[in-house]
């Protein structure tokens, strides 16, 4: 995409017909219709424009001239507030587009670092009336100032990366809330926004947030950001957008970046009145904005993506996490039928993998995963069963899961290797006694890496975990250091799984806060540098809401012995799948099934996208919220695409986990900076600086891995795939599946009616259920 050179002359402003006098800002009082108030979150007490004076502004969503004039800063009556313990400035939440739904949901709130700007143009003269405090007007941008990032890449008002950050916790709505700072001394542009979700409901009671309203809802607030930029409104590089945030957000910020500029989408944007997408009267599309007679495309997508624990994709969630637990001979299913419906769900799962055709390149990867000592192959992925070969994993192998242990296998090692960047640990003899200062600062990184694998460990508040959901520490069933349950049980022992029956109470319930205490407003004004995922904390924990019916939460955590509390029998729980699923498969109002829009795998390298350059997807190790192999196929299909792709399986993490060792977003973004774009400062991740004290735990937590690592050369550890199965399963916080009306966990793409529970979704699920309906109908609700 063409740039606009920021420091030429201030592009005039369109001329604003008489329609648009009506106030935009969603901080001021509305100047017509109803107003309402926005009493949750950051925005408490605000009182926002009533949707009918929004869609005044443009009756019809394809007149380009209307909608660009009204979603014109210059426009908006824009509000700026300055902070200086941040040396920032946050733009009030504004509307995003012209013809919301749910106004509180769909504006747009905009961080700027105080480096690129003059001040506020309060008069329209051009020039700087008010430096600090809060001012309606304009924000004056230097384009000549340049910040360095904590990292050493400098970053200019016209170069600088636009950070966007996707709510949806649990695919529930957010609402309007400031922009944090958090990003601001890293010279970046930090962006929230709100957006629809599963549990909203309108004026006459009816359920929406169907799916792709909350990812629609995000693509109209970045096109809203980059109209902005472009015309001189703020700060930012159109062409450096990274989407990111954590578990529900998580995922939205992949299919963000596994969706861009996907037409598929344009229908639910336009129907918004978004900015930049228009439909012409052949039924084709048009996506750009006209700036003093020059069309420029504004694209809907992301340039990068750094995702935490990203949940999706949900179409093959039941299966893969089923397969995923199968694995594990030791699993102990909470019914006979959840275990007979693994067993099926796994072959399902088999039969998927297989015929999806699967290569992927060694080099991509840099390791051999054939063993044949090359690692230069393309090597097809397959999944076979045969129980006297892989009677260790109930029958399972082959080339697919020799990519998932080697995965696991590199993660383990990375995480051992880097050991010398803990910071405030405790670490323990083999007796259980707290080192002397003057041990811990003789250690070797060796040293570390063997305690690590014994167990003999405390991590401090912050362990060298900067910050964040979690602090990167624990398993969703509160197995120290979110690894398996430290029961003594080496390879073959029987492994616990979560026998938490609540359903959104807890790591291992489906609660939509983050766990762990993890904050769940804003990071604090003023870092010094944002070495942390506290800003993706902030902006993905969504509002407060229940989770399963729309009314209660119902969602079914691992070993919970019901199959389902809201069906009297098998066959009435069958009927209600078949019918939910033949509603879906019929199509929405444009003729789509959600389920399929909402899946990444049918839109990276499809035809009709425009692929991000790099995506990194960061999950806990230990969690149980999603299936490793959800994140594995993603990564394969990025990478045959041509994306630059990294997963990153945080061997210590449970859901949603922080940077650890040496590791931070901002090192990441300015790292792929430096790679993928021409003249960008070169950058390395900082020495380690060796602790020389030791913290001041008084008895280890760690987990005692030994009789499941192969650790005779701490520089090349191994395991088995049945062991890395049982690591995971000792996570183990979903039921297979969850029966209780929602396919998978608290994540659902659909609601129902006041009358009428969720809607099933997943086809996996029906055809185990409508293929071996005999059998599990005496199971079903068994014990």
């Amino acid at each position: 995409m063409k740039n606009i050179d920021k420091k030429r002359a201030s592009i005039k402003k369109k001329l604003v017909m008489a329609v648009f006098a009506c106030v935009l800002a969603l901080g001021l009082a509305a100047c017509s219709g109803e107003e309402q108030t926005d009493t949750s979150g950051d925005g408490a007490g605000i009182e926002v424009a009533a949707p009918e004076t929004l869609a005044a502004a443009s009756a019809d969503v394809n007149d380009s001239d209307a909608i660009e004039a009204a979603l014109d800063l210059a426009n908006m009556g824009a509000e700026w507030l300055y902070d200086s313990n941040s040396d920032s400035w946050t733009l009030s939440p504004v509307a995003a587009v012209v013809n919301p739904e749910i106004l509180d949901q769909q504006g747009v709130s905009v961080n700027v670092p105080g480096a690129y700007v003059k001040g506020i143009d309060t008069n329209g003269d051009g020039e700087a009336d008010v430096i600090e405090g809060s001012a309606t007007g304009m924000l004056v941008i230097d384009y000549d100032a340049k910040v360095t990032s904590s990292n050493g890449q400098i970053y200019t008002a016209a170069t600088a990366p636009v950070i966007l950050n996707t709510g949806a916790a649990g695919y529930g709505s957010s609402t309007n809330s400031n922009a944090s700072s958090s990003y601001a001394s890293e010279g970046y542009i930090n962006v929230s926004c709100g957006n629809r979700g599963k549990q909203d409901t309108l004026d006459d009671g009816s359920y929406t947030g169907d799916a792709p309203s909350c990812l629609v809802d995000q693509k109209n607030a970045a096109r809203f950001v980059k109209y902005n930029i472009l015309l001189g409104n703020l700060p930012g590089n159109v062409d450096y957008l990274v989407s990111t945030g954590g578990s529900g957000g998580g995922a939205h910020a992949a299919m963000f970046a596994a969706t861009s500029n996907n037409p598929d989408f344009y229908d639910y944007e336009i129907e918004a009145g978004a900015v930049g997408v228009y439909k012409n009267e052949d039924g084709s599309y048009s996506t750009t904005v006209t700036i003093d007679g020059q069309d420029y495309e504004i694209s809907d997508g992301a340039w990068g993506c750094i995702a935490y624990s990203a949940i999706t994709s949900l179409s093959e969630a039941d299966m893969a996490m089923a397969f995923e637990y199968y694995l594990d001979p030791t699993y102990d299913f909470g019914s006979e039928m959840q275990a007979k419906t693994a067993e099926y769900l796994a072959a399902e799962y088999m039969d998927y993998i297989n015929d999806q055709n699967l290569t992927v390149d060694e080099a991509d990867l840099g390791y051999d995963i054939d063993g044949n000592g090359s690692a230069t192959d393309t090597v097809a992925l397959t999944i076979e069963y045969d129980i006297d070969k892989y009677a260790d994993t109930n029958g399972y192998g082959g080339t697919y899961l020799d990519l998932y242990l080697a995965e696991f296998t590199e993660n383990l090692q990375w995480y051992l290797d880097n050991l010398d960047y803990a910071e405030g640990w405790t670490w323990f003899d083999e007796d259980g006694n707290a080192l002397s200062d003057e041990d811990v600062a003789s250690m070797t990184t060796e040293d570390k890496a063997q305690a690590f694998i014994e167990g003999r460990y405390a991590k401090s508040s912050s362990g060298g975990m900067t910050g964040g959901p979690g602090n990167g520490g624990e398993a969703p069933d509160g197995a120290p250091g979110g690894g398996p349950s430290d029961d003594g049980n080496g390879p073959g022992g029987k492994r616990g799984s979560s026998s938490d029956d609540s359903s959104d109470s807890g790591p291992s319930g489906d609660s939509d806060e983050a766990p762990d205490g993890a904050p769940s407003g804003e990071a604090p004004d003023g870092d010094s540098a944002s070495t942390s995922n506290e800003d993706v904390a902030a902006n993905s924990t969504g509002d407060s809401m229940e989770v399963g019916t729309p009314d209660v939460g119902t969602t079914q955590a691992s070993g919970s012995s019901t199959d389902s509390s809201n069906y009297s029998s098998f066959d009435e729980m069958l009927a209600a799948y078949q019918a939910d699923i033949a509603e879906i498969e019929a199509g929405d109002e444009y003729g789509n099934n959600i389920v399929e829009l909402y899946n990444p795998l049918n839109y990276i390298g499809a035809d009709g996208t425009d692929n991000p350059t790099w995506v990194r997807i960061v999950m806990g190790a230990s969690e149980g919220d999603m299936s490793m192999f959800s994140s594995l196929n993603m990564q394969v299909a990025l990478l045959n695409a041509g994306v630059d792709s990294t997963i990153e399986w945080q061997w210590d993490g449970g859901h949603v986990p922080s940077e650890v060792l040496g590791n931070s977003f901002s090192l990441w973004v300015d790292t792929m900076y430096a790679e993928h774009v021409d003249g960008a400062q070169q950058v390395e991740k900082a020495a380690a600086t060796a602790q020389t004290s030791n913290g001041t735990d008084t008895s280890a937590t760690g987990t005692d891995l030994s009789g499941w690592v192969g650790a005779t050369d701490l520089s090349n550890v191994s395991f088995s795939l049945a062991d890395a199965a049982a690591y995971r399963t000792a996570g183990a916080a979903k039921a297979i599946p969850g029966f209780d009306v929602i396919d998978y966990g608290q994540e659902d793409y659909v609601f129902g009616s006041s009358t009428a529970d969720a809607r099933h979704w997943d086809k996996y699920v029906l055809k185990v259920f409508e293929e071996h309906a005999d059998e599990l109908a005496e199971l079903f609700n068994a014990g």
